[in-house]
């Protein structure tokens, strides 16, 4: 049984991989409520640096004595079973609790809104935060990414909201137990977990039938998967938004434009203004709807909220450009799953408009490779030049005859050049004015554009 939030004040919780975009988020938020936090990560960063300056005790290495004098052990489903910290938690016999169950306890004495889906839960979680920040609601909120206008993926509000990205990839999101929750979008993703398609309609079934008595589902009725998930839900109430002219939240007008979006917002059958977004792609207008729809069901005034929406700078490696050189400009993206890379690629190819996109990816994962390696290879294609760096591992130990050459051998203009310095120098010395190059993947690949911008720098200077 998780331990109350109340219970926890003065006590000491260390997190084994605070470093992580979801661990050091709870990390800040349990700081606010007068915990003791400590933690470790692999290596030293900007993020390790500032939960430091805010009162936490964080090694950059993992040692099983970070752990003596803990009450409480947090680990992120990145930390393996083997690690020292984990074992000499069981050894000592501390609670221990995954990143999700910790999150359950923070958010427990909220009205807690969790954002979940294959694709989008990052963006459509930081487009309700700032939503309802617009309305005066100044809700708490733990992302996975960081909001661009307030620099910080977490906060603890005064307000009864909890806003939570609800991550679907080892299933534990059925811990969060949610007042209410926004469902993008099912698709077969994290293969490494999920074999296959219907596991995963079944994890988000079981997330489903955690939402409290009296609580709602909003789903896109846009996609079969969303709509399937809320055919199968029992006595919770329903809101669906897309372009689906039956969904309770319908937009049209739909205007894609290079770096935004708009369109007209109609509320079970009455307009209620229009979605102006500083965010491109189509894809963004329904994360959009979906947010509308849900601050409506909350009680909020549509004003507010589509003011809220209009402001939206963006999430960290969401479409984030990283600067313009001579024309020539570099966007970095989190997109790792073909279908993430078929809408990321639309937009940025609005965005080039006469001028080439460049991409470089970077598959993360062999298991996810192997199992869209031909997906990837048509979505990819459609770049004028696609450039492959090696698989990113991250936690998954190689499968053999598996890397990215079985990508770019299905693909017309595949480039594999697994050296970082290697790619860097070809794509500086090749950019012209008006081209886009863009940085795409979950790993470490968005190392590479700040020194992309750096090099066209001095090659123009």
């Amino acid at each position: 049984m998780n331990p109350q939030l109340a219970s926890l004040v003065g006590k000491r919780v260390h997190f084994i991989g605070i470093g992580g975009a979801g661990m050091s988020g709870l990390a800040r938020i349990a700081l606010s409520h007068g915990i003791s936090v400590s933690g470790s990560d692999a290596k030293d960063s900007s993020v390790v640096t500032a939960l430091s300056a805010l009162g936490a005790k964080v090694s950059t290495s993992h040692l099983a004595e970070n752990v003596n004098g803990s009450d409480l052990v947090v680990y992120s489903n990145a930390i393996a079973e083997t690690n020292s910290e984990r074992l000499r938690a069981q050894e000592l016999k501390l609670p221990i609790l995954t990143r999700a169950a910790a999150l359950s306890v923070l958010m427990s004495e909220s009205k807690s809104v969790a954002v979940a889906g294959t694709h989008g839960k990052t963006t459509t979680s930081s487009m309700l935060a700032v939503a309802l920040q617009a309305c005066g609601a100044d809700p708490s909120f733990a992302i996975g990414g960081t909001i661009t206008a307030s620099g910080s993926n977490a906060h603890r509000g005064t307000g009864e909201i909890f806003v939570a990205e609800a991550d679907e990839s080892d299933g534990s999101f059925i811990e969060y137990h949610p007042f209410g929750a926004i469902v993008t979008n099912i698709e077969h993703d994290h293969v490494d977990f999920f074999e296959t398609a219907e596991s995963v309609a079944q994890a988000f079934r079981d997330f489903a039938a955690t939402i409290q008595s009296g609580g709602f589902l909003t789903y896109c009725a846009d996609d079969a998967g969303a709509v399937a998930l809320a055919q199968s839900t029992g006595s919770i109430e329903l809101i669906s938004y897309g372009v689906n002219e039956t969904a309770d939240l319908h937009i049209d007008q739909i205007e894609l434009l290079t770096m935004g979006s708009r369109a007209r917002a109609i509320w079970k059958g009455k307009s209620v203004g229009h979605i102006e977004l500083q965010v491109p792609g189509h894809h963004n207008l329904l994360n959009a709807a979906g947010v509308l729809a849900t601050g409506l069901k909350l009680g909020f005034p549509p004003a507010e909220l589509l003011t809220g929406l209009g402001n939206f700078r963006g999430t960290g490696r969401r479409f984030e450009v990283k600067g313009t050189v001579h024309g020539i400009r570099v966007i970095d993206d989190y997109g790792h799953h073909p279908t993430e890379i078929h809408v990321t690629l639309e937009a940025a190819r609005r965005f080039a408009d006469a001028g080439r996109l460049i991409v470089i990816f970077q598959p993360h994962r062999y298991s996810r490779t192997k199992a869209f390696a031909e997906q990837f290879a048509k979505e990819l294609d459609v770049a004028d030049r696609a450039i492959l760096l090696e698989v990113y591992a991250a936690s998954e130990k190689p499968i053999e005859g598996v890397n990215s050459k079985i990508i770019t051998s299905k693909m017309s203009k595949g480039e594999y050049i697994p050296n970082f310095v290697e790619v860097t120098d070809s794509v500086i010395g090749d950019a012209q004015p008006g081209d886009v190059i863009m940085t795409l993947g979950a790993g470490d690949v968005s190392s590479l554009a700040p020194i992309i911008v750096e090099g066209l720098t001095r090659r123009f200077a």
